[in-house]
């Protein structure tokens, strides 16, 4: 229990780190859909088509260093040479890609249909992005939680900071001011969302900076491979995980009538933002499990904690999935003020339940992980990949982002059930089968009557909610008192 404790109480210090700065970017979300900001659902469509390939890139220029960090540095004695090695070869392949990415500016343009202007942003963007991947691997790997927590935020207040001044109020400032009217170009708004961005993620580097002074630049060729080898199974892993969370944009742009993609792109993407509790919870969950899986993996019968991890994990994420969208309706007035965007709601239960399963997936993945058998998560996360194009394409031109949607459940799904399948042959964990897909089933089914049945109902909508919380009581009630005396 002592291990689970530590456990908890790093997953809440990083789900801090994770939820406060997004709940703080949901404010972005507020401002961004505002009409008087982006005049159009078409503009903020825009944003967020660029903002996919920004997930796309970063799992490239990640390539998977971050995960064989962690087990490299659990794994060897000679910490230093893990840190130095890894920390050399980020920063080759960052340069390169910044060097590579500049030259070719009008051909990436012309090929993504983006602005140059924007490319421009986003490379540096991502160059900075990539050279704290592991300063902050390395925060998580030698337990440093709040100082991790207090950069992630600050990351995000400086950037939500500078869309409210940039946005709101730097046009009044410079008709005011004769000082300030250099700052301010009509119709920059998109430029400025990126410009915040590209600020707050060079003061992040800035603060990391003393672990580039504390490094050992040493490299090592032979643990190099070692790592690349065990990294390259969780790049291709990572791709498919980008196909899954950000490509079904980019197919709405091409697949959808060009006179509504843009349109149709802005409200899937503000209505899929209210699914993001569950993604939150599941990420920082994952941030403090996921050191936890490989310091535990030589301890004796580390499978009964893995087991039990997974339990408390349903069992939280079921009771968000149902509060969630019980109040769905409530949280769409706060976080998208605008109605033009409202008639996505259909789709926010769909990618809670995906996210969802998603969590379970990361969950899962400790039998791939610890056994270094990291091939069959990209054998999985690439078959999920391809069922997410797959149905994509047969369901935009049908449903819309509706089909986007399900394709997103669809895929996340079987990859949930892929993993435990091999996860029962090749590393055999005791996961009480039972009360999690008891818990599973119960909260999806009570969220889907929710909202598809009594929809706007809310004295039937808590009343499923108290319910389901009461069973959740009574069948956990020694493990709550527990934790809770702890």
């Amino acid at each position: 229990m002592s291990g689970l404790k530590s456990l908890f109480k790093q997953t809440f210090i990083y789900g801090l780190a994770t939820v406060l700065p997004r709940m703080l970017s949901f404010l972005l979300v507020r401002l961004h859909t505002d009409e008087s900001v982006l005049k159009s659902v078409a503009d903020y469509g825009d944003v967020s088509l660029i903002f996919s390939y920004f997930v796309i890139f970063n799992v490239i220029l990640a390539y998977g260093m971050e995960t064989a960090f962690f087990r490299f540095f659990n794994k060897e004695d000679d910490k230093a040479k893990v840190i130095g090695t890894s920390t050399i070869s980020l920063i080759i392949t960052s340069l390169g890609f910044f060097v590579l990415a500049f030259l070719f500016q009008n051909q990436i343009s012309n090929f993504v249909d983006i602005k140059v202007e924007y490319i421009q942003l986003v490379v540096w963007i991502l160059l900075l992005d990539a050279l704290v991947i592991i300063p902050f691997a390395w925060l998580r790997a030698i337990a440093k939680p709040i100082k991790y927590a207090v950069i992630k935020i600050l990351n995000v207040v400086i950037n939500l900071g500078l869309n409210l001044f940039l946005l709101l109020w730097l046009k009044d400032l410079a008709l005011e001011h004769a000082i300030v009217q250099p700052l301010y170009k009509p119709n920059f708004q998109v430029n400025y969302i990126f410009i915040a961005n590209l600020v707050a993620s060079a003061v992040t580097l800035v603060l990391m900076l003393p672990f580039y002074f504390k490094v050992k630049f040493t490299f090592n060729k032979v643990l190099w491979k070692q790592m690349m080898q065990y990294a390259f199974p969780v790049l291709l892993a990572g791709l498919a995980f980008s196909i899954n969370e950000s490509f079904d944009r980019i197919l709405l742009d091409k697949l959808l009538p060009e006179a509504i993609a843009k349109t149709e792109i802005g409200m899937y993407s503000a209505c899929y933002k209210l699914a993001l509790f569950m993604m939150l919870f599941a990420t920082a969950y994952r941030l403090g499990v996921e050191p936890f899986f490989f310091s535990h993996a030589k301890t004796q019968n580390p499978q009964k904690n893995y087991a039990i991890i997974l339990e408390y994990f349903v069992v939280f994420g079921s009771v968000i999935l149902l509060a969630v969208v019980v109040f769905a309706d409530v949280l769409k007035v706060i976080f998208i003020g605008n109605q033009d965007y409202w008639e996505a709601m259909w789709i926010v239960p769909v990618i809670l339940i995906a996210n969802f399963c998603l969590g379970i997936y990361h969950n899962l993945s400790v039998w791939y992980k610890v056994t270094d058998r990291t091939k069959f998560g990209a054998y999985i996360s690439i078959f999920g990949a391809v069922l997410t194009l797959v149905l994509n394409f047969w369901l935009i031109p049908i449903l819309s982002y509706k089909g986007s949607a399900i394709a997103t459940l669809a895929a996340y799904a079987t990859m949930m059930l892929l993993s435990y399948y091999f996860g029962r042959k090749y590393y055999p964990i005791p996961y009480n089968i039972k009360k999690i897909v008891m818990y599973l089933g119960l909260s999806i089914t009570l969220s889907i009557l929710s909202f598809y049945q009594f929809r706007g109902q809310y004295i039937v909508g808590i009343s499923m909610l108290i319910v389901f919380l009461a069973i959740v009581y009574f069948a956990e009630q020694k493990v709550i008192k527990q934790l809770l005396k702890r």
